[in-house]
């Protein structure tokens, strides 16, 4: 990754009209429904834009989106990568970098995950307060990296504290039952093994999935408040666990997304 790459995609997406964005938002897995909120929609499909990776996963759809919610600038990216497609990390969050270039200031992220702590049930909502990163890797671990913000960069708290206790207050404000917890991010794309899930357990995590930390870490890097949502999908027991069904995964994340789009909304309104 070079600056010359990243001016090529802030470039074509200015041009294009995404003009001075405040708020960036990833949407994951299942939960594109979000779009439909924003006003005077510009489009950029990712095999457009100069050096963007392309997404594969099928109900990814792969285009960037800049308009308005709220009042507010926002880029929304439907369709995120993963590592389980093939690409690598710096590919996962060059998509952060282009944003931060395009001008957000704060960054919002959701993702599908499974419910490891069993107090937790499918189609509840939780927010990260802190994360395990399991993907064996880091999008810090480039050559050049000193070029964009420091190597070595602190995580004792990486998902932002006043923007949690906004989404903290509007759940509340909402009547929307708010988990909070610890995500593992594990590569995929399998689903775990029960030993493994006991493992997550006994590791402190509440919900597992195969994204966001990667795009966290380089937030972190680039000094960009961010705050993440799971919408959990499914109740990982590793005494009594089902075989996965992807497609009800898919069903339980577009009925809880609807929670996950007002507490956004009202976030973009607070901020």
């Amino acid at each position: 990754m070079t600056k010359k790459q990243l001016n090529e995609s802030v470039e074509y997406l200015k041009n294009k009209g995404f003009d001075s964005p405040e708020i960036g938002i990833v949407l994951g897995t299942g939960l594109g429904q979000l779009v439909d909120e924003i006003e005077e929609p510009i489009e950029a499909h990712y095999h457009h834009i100069p050096n963007f990776p392309l997404a594969t996963v099928e109900f990814h759809t792969g285009k960037l989106l800049f308009g308005f919610i709220e009042n507010k600038k926002v880029v929304v990216m439907q369709g995120r990568f993963h590592l389980y497609e093939g690409y690598d990390l710096l590919d996962v969050t060059y998509p952060i970098r282009v944003m931060h270039e395009l001008g957000i200031q704060k960054l919002f992220i959701s993702n599908a995950a499974g419910a490891v702590n069993l107090n937790f049930k499918k189609g509840d909502i939780m927010l990260l307060e802190d994360h395990i990163n399991l993907q064996g890797g880091s999008p810090l671990a480039f050559k050049n990296v000193a070029e964009f913000g420091d190597r070595f960069v602190d995580m004792s708290e990486p998902y932002d504290f006043e923007m949690r206790e906004k989404i903290t207050a509007i759940a509340a404000q909402e009547n929307i039952s708010l988990q909070k917890g610890v995500y593992a991010s594990v590569v995929g794309p399998q689903l775990e093994t029960k030993a493994e899930y006991r493992m997550l357990k006994i590791l402190g995590a509440d919900a597992v999935g195969m994204s966001t930390v990667p795009e966290v870490i380089v937030a972190n890097h680039l000094r960009l408040p961010i705050v993440a949502i799971s919408v959990l999908t499914d109740e990982c027991d590793p005494d009594y666990l089902l075989p996965v069904n992807i497609q009800e995964i898919i069903e339980i994340a577009g009925k809880t997304e609807p929670k996950m789009i007002k507490i956004f909304k009202e976030l973009v309104k607070v901020l």
